[in-house]
């Protein structure tokens, strides 16, 4: 039980985190202020957050999903860096 309760709490941190950071990268790249490497530094992070929360809840196809996402975070980093 104690694990559950853990388990949730990660997994709410994982996903209001990932997705704060996801949006932040939005605006970045969006604003076109040469803010680039920050904002795919963000979306590598939001990744990894995101791929996690889909690990512990077992949803596999969003878990799957966050390697697209990292992976374009890498180019992106790669391409503006």
């Amino acid at each position: 039980m104690e694990w559950e309760l853990d388990r949730n709490k990660l997994v709410t941190v994982f996903e209001v985190l990932g997705s704060v950071l996801a949006m932040i990268y939005a605006l970045l790249i969006a604003s076109n202020t040469g803010n680039e490497i920050l904002g795919f530094s963000l979306l590598l992070v939001s990744a990894l957050l995101f791929a996690a929360w889909g690990y512990l809840d077992k949803r596999w196809a969003f878990f799957a999903l966050q390697f697209f996402y990292a992976t374009s975070a890498i180019i992106g980093l790669v391409r503006w860096g």
